[in-house]
């Protein structure tokens, strides 16, 4: 609690921003009536589809090809999100040599150890956050792996049997998805975070421009645009 009080009102105004913006992007993408038009909340949609289709066809395989290649996207990620953890440690073991680094850069104010520091550790705090996304997406789509197992083929049961069955599995690879996506957002806010070092009104700008891109991708993107054509 010392060592907060060492950021100043403007900093504490831009961090405030940024949590504000980063949260209000989580309630409208996944939990306002907006996320059933979002361009993930059409993807889902499809996620079943892909599900019920399954559930009609004896072989397989191209859907197990799918599912591994969702798995090592949420493993590629996860890995990333470790190695920008190892970076953040890395740079709390060498502030000194990084506040000189600053000071050279004539954009940017000089700031105390102990600001540093604690911006530090909120970006250190945003990637273990998207490493546990990723790392909790990869074990759901594991799941819906075994889910996919035990749906029937079209010989062995009746078709609501296997409706039911490929459905179960398919809302399981959209909660998964959510978390993919939920991490994949977290590093995009790492991005707009990282303008705070410059200080406080680069945040609020950086916070800006990311969440007008997330926004925009969601909602006026031509990958949405081509969904709802379809």
């Amino acid at each position: 609690m010392t060592k907060l009080l060492a950021l100043g009102s403007s900093d504490l105004s831009a961090l405030a921003y940024f949590v504000i913006v980063w949260i209000t992007l989580e309630i409208v993408v996944n939990h306002s009536p907006l996320r059933h038009k979002s361009l993930s909340g059409l993807m889902a949609r499809r996620r079943r589809e892909w599900m019920l289709v399954l559930a009609e066809r004896e072989v397989r395989i191209v859907d197990a090809t799918i599912l591994a290649g969702l798995q090592q996207g949420a493993a590629y990620f996860g890995t990333a999100s470790m190695l920008a953890i190892g970076g953040c440690f890395a740079a709390l073991g060498a502030t000194d040599e990084a506040l000189r680094l600053f000071e050279d850069i004539p954009v940017i104010d000089s700031v105390s150890r102990v600001v540093f520091e604690l911006k530090l550790a909120g970006l250190t705090l945003i990637f273990v956050y998207a490493f546990f996304k990723f790392g909790w997406s990869y074990r759901l789509f594991n799941y819906c792996s075994i889910l996919i197992g035990a749906v029937q083929q079209p010989k062995e049961t009746d078709s609501e049997t296997r409706i039911k069955q490929a459905l179960r599995a398919g809302e399981m690879n959209t909660i998964a998805g959510k978390h993919f996506t939920a991490g994949q957002r977290s590093l995009f806010m790492a991005l707009a975070y990282l303008g705070w070092f410059a200080g406080p009104m680069v945040l609020a700008v950086t916070t800006t421009a990311v969440a007008a891109v997330l926004i925009r991708r969601q909602f006026f993107s031509n990958a949405r645009r081509f969904l709802l054509e379809d």
